[in-house]
């Protein structure tokens, strides 16, 4: 899934360029550390990316040319994650008639690649062994209010088990308890199901979705593919799978995983990439720090400077910079919706 724009990413993150197209690592870009990372298990020939047309020429051009340009499916308009899962579903299911269909967002880090492949590899016997939906929670490590939650019912397996609830982001003391029970995993959205098993699910509770994407399969990888999209696509129901499928479902089950992820959401996660130094500080870019502590800061066309600050993000592009407190990191989203009510789509 590579269709998102970022928002908390911003200024750095763009409608054009999101987060899953930056190299925020120095290695690559963030899709394609997602796409290799699975490789031992998903070749790249059987990997398809959802991504929307505005970055179709970009996703193209930096995307590792092993994945087929077929492969790359455009969505003409973010309907969230049920149609973009169900789209990718479709085609699939025209293509290999069923198989095992694994769902990874495109912008998050794993530090421990080894440990996450046989993680997913026993998802995917799972999902081959049953008609469930299989979904990774994680072994949380902090009282994180960032995060959806996954509330673990019985063990069925050995380290598989019935999901109780999905929980939304809680607030600090919530957050707390969860972690203090032992029963609460942070919820990934990584997924692992056959095509059936997911199209049956949206058959069954989303049907209106279902009807739209029914349609849209007698067209897929045709002359008219696109057409199709642009006339169903926005009349498919604006839903996430979480909301839409996992929290309906009583056919959900979850296994834990512990491997060093984070979903590299707003600017303060930057610390599950880099190292602090002895002072708490993150730095990206040149840079002189004078009595400065646990501040973050990435820039990297010129000198960033910053004296007797605490506790600060500070990132620095060409045509914007943004300043807050490392604590309102989850709000810099709402700096993009200031820019997009005052018409500012240059800086968008």
């Amino acid at each position: 899934m590579a269709g998102g724009g970022g928002t908390r990413f911003w200024p750095l993150s763009r409608q054009a360029s999101p987060k899953q197209l930056l190299n925020l690592s120095g290695n690559d870009v963030m899709i394609n550390e997602t796409i290799n990372r699975i490789n031992p298990l998903v070749p790249y020939h059987q990997t398809l990316i959802v991504t929307n047309q505005v970055q179709e020429e970009i996703m193209k051009e930096v995307v590792i040319e092993e994945i087929p340009k077929s492969n790359i499916l455009l969505e003409p308009i973010g309907r969230n994650t049920a149609p973009c899962i169900g789209y990718a579903a479709m085609v699939l299911r025209k293509r290999e008639q069923d198989a095992l269909m694994c769902v990874h967002p495109s912008d998050h880090f794993i530090k421990n690649e080894s440990e996450f492949i046989k993680i997913l590899d026993k998802c995917f016997d799972l999902a081959e062994s049953t008609n469930n939906l299989i979904t990774i929670g994680i072994k949380p490590t902090f009282p994180c209010t960032g995060y959806g939650y996954i509330h673990m019912g019985k063990e069925i397996d050995s380290s598989v088990y019935e999901v109780e609830e999905f929980v939304e982001k809680p607030n600090i003391q919530k957050a707390r308890e969860y972690l203090d029970s032992g029963k609460f995993l942070w919820n990934s959205g990584m997924f692992v199901w056959k095509v059936s098993t997911i199209l049956d699910n949206i058959k069954r509770f989303l049907p209106k979705l279902y009807d739209k994407l029914e349609e849209l399969e007698q067209y897929i990888d045709t002359e008219e593919e696109a057409k199709a999209l642009a006339a169903l696509y926005p009349q498919m129901q604006n839903i996430s799978i979480d909301y839409g499928i996992m929290e309906r479902s009583n056919e959900v089950l979850v296994v834990p995983g512990d491997f060093g992820w984070n979903d590299v959401g707003s600017w303060d996660s930057l610390g599950s990439i880099y190292e602090a130094d002895e002072r708490g500080n993150i730095i990206v870019g040149d840079h002189i720090y004078i009595d400065t502590t646990n501040t973050i800061a990435y820039g990297k066309e010129h000198l960033i400077a910053a004296l007797g600050v605490d506790n600060l993000i500070i990132v620095h592009t060409p045509d914007a910079t943004l300043v807050c407190p490392k604590d309102r990191a989850q709000d810099v989203k709402l700096i993009v919706d200031e820019l997009k009510a005052k018409n500012r789509n240059e800086l968008l």
